[in-house]
């Protein structure tokens, strides 16, 4: 896997959240980056300010979710670039709604663009890959472990992603193929998510916390790129939802009911003037960060920790080693006081 400054990068969704920070920390690193979605103006607005700052990028805007998208998109790569070595699939659709609320054409929606999209952009990626080399990036989400209630074609949709970047990935160990293919898991993570996402709900939509900086899903990409790894979890708030959760998915429910309510999921603050609702048609667009401004945070130690494993595992082994010396010494200092208060006791001091 080359250097990611030596690096074409496809990004589908690329024109906000984390598609886009995914840009921009790509290009910031020196790899060429070809920027996809539907909206074509805030694409040249990513452009230009990539160049502004020495990088190189060029842009195509179209619906993933169209048939033939994904060869419009590697031949628009292959005339600016050359080449592609990694292809990142980040293009999503999502709602809020109560699942008896969601009209089949809504629910296929969102399966066009997250999941048959992504599908589609794939197997084009593949057949790009299979000669050279390189990597597939999947975005999917902790979701896809636990279904939380008001977002279900959405936790549905990545579920799917998630069973085919496995079977893809099996498949393509079978061949030999020198594909790395790997699923990123992001935690809530502060975007335009809730703006975009169609809402049938009686109050404007908001992610539950904890949330996270899309910087570091843009940071786990980046690091898939050039490090093969199967799977990259972004954010501590999303293991209980990955591991624990699955493995008792009674309490995980009562649990989710619990904290998944309209009350954890709406918010007093209304999506930002013609950003609301792209399920069907492009909006306002172009910002990384939601309009709402929570509390987010900007580490995430269970990432660094999936990333560098070894040197993870030799701080905590430091640490356990470090606290067994430190009570052996506390131990031993005990007893050479109370030897000494006996000796003085004894009048032999």
């Amino acid at each position: 896997m080359k250097p990611l400054s030596e690096q074409v990068m496809v990004i589908t969704g690329a024109s906000s959240g984390i598609g886009l920070a995914i840009a921009r920390r790509a290009a910031a690193l020196g790899a060429k980056v070809v920027l996809a979605a539907r909206n074509a103006e805030a694409l040249d607005e990513a452009v230009v300010a990539i160049r502004n700052k020495g990088g190189q990028a060029v842009a195509i805007d179209l619906d993933v979710a169209d048939e033939g998208a994904a060869a419009k998109l590697a031949a628009r790569a292959i005339e600016a670039f050359g080449r592609i070595d990694t292809w990142v699939n980040d293009a999503a659709a999502a709602m809020y709604a109560r699942l008896e609320e969601v009209s089949l054409e809504e629910h296929r929606r969102v399966f066009d663009v997250g999941y048959f999209g992504l599908v589609q952009g794939s197997m084009e990626a593949v057949r790009h890959l299979r000669a050279d080399g390189g990597a597939l990036i999947n975005i999917g989400s902790v979701l896809s472990n636990r279904a939380i209630p008001l977002q279900g074609p959405y936790c549905a949709m990545k579920a799917a992603v998630m069973q085919f970047t496995d079977a893809l990935r099996m498949e393509l160990e079978q061949d030999g193929a020198p594909i790395s293919v790997t699923l990123i898991k992001p935690a809530a993570i502060d975007t335009m998510y809730p703006e975009h996402a169609r809402n049938k709900l009686e109050k404007p939509a908001r992610l539950p916390q904890p949330l996270y900086d899309a910087a570091l899903v843009a940071k786990a990409v980046c690091f898939a790129a050039e490090h093969k790894r199967r799977t990259l979890i972004v954010g501590g708030g999303g293991l209980a939802l990955t591991t624990l959760a699955p493995a008792l998915p009674r309490l995980a429910d009562k649990g989710m009911e619990l904290v998944g309510g309209e009350a954890s999921q709406t918010s007093s603050i209304p999506p930002a003037p013609g950003t609301a609702d792209n399920l069907f048609e492009p909006r306002v667009d172009g910002r990384v960060e939601g309009n709402q401004e929570p509390f987010t945070r900007k580490t995430s130690l269970f990432l660094e920790a999936q990333m560098h494993p070894v040197a993870a595992a030799a701080i905590v082994g430091g640490a356990a080693v470090g606290a067994f010396l430190l009570a052996r010494r506390n131990d031993e200092d005990v007893g050479t006081r109370e030897a000494q208060r006996r000796i003085r006791a004894a009048g032999m001091s």
